[in-house]
């Protein structure tokens, strides 16, 4: 009778039959297509939830919930297609739709690679799992099934970040660059498939005070940040990061709880799925719901494939480190001393191995300080100006400096006719009355500039690398 139990116990059933066995408890083998991030319950436990096809169920698959005394216990899916071996986990309904619960007390679970050819030792087991002969079966039939019936690569409902709409919901297949948590309640995901994003219209939400002293202090007006998260990445870090494409930020929803984000492989593709994306400081980023899913992919996805051609492409072209927003050529509204360089990224400017240099960028103008342009010279008569600058990949600050400010603006420029320069090069639309022209939409014109870097401390070089444009002029008006 023993003997006959424990032949039955190990019995795996279709998904198509479990989900008829309400509040019984069964064995099953799937393959995985996606998973929630995980997170810290209401409770003591972790959670996550992932959701598994067989052959006798393949759309939309069932969910499996996990719930264990900590992060690490939770399975780790390295890609999609993966298989996992589930014992003892009790079928359960809620808002009529079925689901599996794996308890920590008694319910185990293995996870394999789901290629075929590949050996049939877990990569990841729970402590109450107990591997036998017999699972080689299942698992080389799953693998030889799934090698015929290819899973949904999901390449038709994914956007590029070239595509992304504001407060939309989508599905990005992107590379994990970097996962950083700032503080407690501030997590940020680096991610990146090779594409700009497309321009975001300014909101002034600003923060931070301008730093010339002699400026009247009702004419200080905040300025816009030079990144999101509170404190800028390390240098050896942006290093790691693509220098074309932009790099988006992604957060977690206020209202969700803490998420795992830090199990999170970099450099891996995955798809990320019912992402939100909003604009924060005039700058893309993604948003992480409680609705949103993952998916692991692998090298050899298609998506992953076209992804990294792409950009492999791009990169080779001559002007393939212009923004795609410029594209066929910048606004002739500037010209350079240096017609016949090649233009480079401001990430390219960031991460650039030496403190001092010279550079060509496509930028837009997205902020200027003073504001006013009675005080672009200090009383001495030397022009200084802050031009916050950005293209795809970067935001930095730039300075518009004695010769090189007269050699940008031209000599002896009236009050009028700076002001409508200064409003032409942020792509305002208001008068020349400068209350006006502040409060004005904008929609900055994509212009080409020369910008050198120096330091202010020898004793600390890159602590005080600055950014000056030189070698370039305006020429004409829009």
């Amino acid at each position: 009778m023993g003997k006959k139990e424990r032949v039955d116990d190990y019995k795996f059933l279709p998904i198509a039959d479990a989900l008829v066995a309400i509040n019984q408890k069964v064995n099953l083998i799937g393959i995985v297509i996606d998973t929630s991030i995980p997170k810290k319950s209401r409770g003591t436990d972790y959670f996550c939830a992932l959701n598994i096809v067989d052959e006798s169920y393949l759309n939309p698959g069932v969910s499996v919930s996990f719930f264990v005394e900590n992060m690490g216990n939770l399975p780790q899916v390295e890609c999609i297609g993966d298989i996992i071996l589930l014992s003892n986990i009790l079928m359960k309904t809620h808002n009529s739709e079925v689901y599996a619960l794996y308890n920590k007390k008694y319910s185990s679970f293995a996870l394999y690679d789901g290629k075929q050819g590949s050996n049939f030792t877990p990569y990841q087991v729970s402590s109450k799992f107990r591997g036998r002969e017999q699972d080689k079966k299942f698992i080389a039939g799953l693998r030889n099934w799934l090698g015929d019936n290819q899973l949904d690569s999901g390449v038709d409902d994914s956007s590029s970040l070239k595509d992304i709409r504001e407060n939309e919901h989508f599905n990005l297949v992107c590379k994990v660059l970097h996962v950083c948590e700032f503080t407690k309640d501030e997590q940020i995901l680096f991610v990146w498939d090779g594409n700009d994003t497309p321009d975001a219209k300014q909101k002034k939400t600003h923060r931070r005070m301008g730093d010339f002293s002699d400026i009247r202090k009702e004419d200080k007006i905040e300025e816009l940040p030079l990144q999101l998260e509170s404190s800028p990445l390390p240098l050896d870090v942006l290093r790691m990061f693509p220098t074309v494409g932009t790099v988006l930020r992604v957060y977690i929803d206020s209202g969700s709880e803490k998420l795992g984000l830090h199990i999170l492989k970099t450099g891996r593709w995955v798809k990320i799925m019912k992402m939100k994306c909003e604009i924060r400081e005039g700058m893309w980023c993604g948003v992480l719901m409680p609705s949103t899913k993952l998916r692991y992919l692998g090298d050899d996805n298609k998506h992953v494939f076209m992804c990294q051609r792409d950009y492999d492409e791009r990169i080779k072209l001559k002007f393939g480190r212009m923004p795609s927003m410029s594209f066929p050529w910048p606004s002739h509204i500037t010209e350079t001393d240096y017609p016949d360089v090649s233009f480079c990224t401001l990430m390219d400017v960031l991460t650039y191995p030496e403190v001092t240099a010279k550079f060509k960028c496509v930028v837009q103008v997205i902020d200027v300080y003073p504001w006013r342009v009675e005080d672009f010279h200090s009383p001495l008569g030397t022009c200084r100006i802050k031009l916050t600058l950005e293209d795809p990949t970067a935001r930095i600050h730039a300075f518009v400096y004695a010769e090189d400010g007269i050699h940008f603006f031209g000599a002896s420029q009236s009050t009028d006719v700076l002001t409508r320069k200064r409003n032409m090069l942020l792509g305002t639309s208001g008068s020349a009355d400068s209350k006006e022209s502040k409060n004005a939409p904008r929609d900055a014109p994509w212009i080409q500039c020369c910008i050198k870097s120096y330091y202010l401390d020898i004793d600390d070089i890159w602590g005080s690398r600055r950014y000056q444009i030189f070698g370039t002029k305006l020429v004409n008006e829009l």
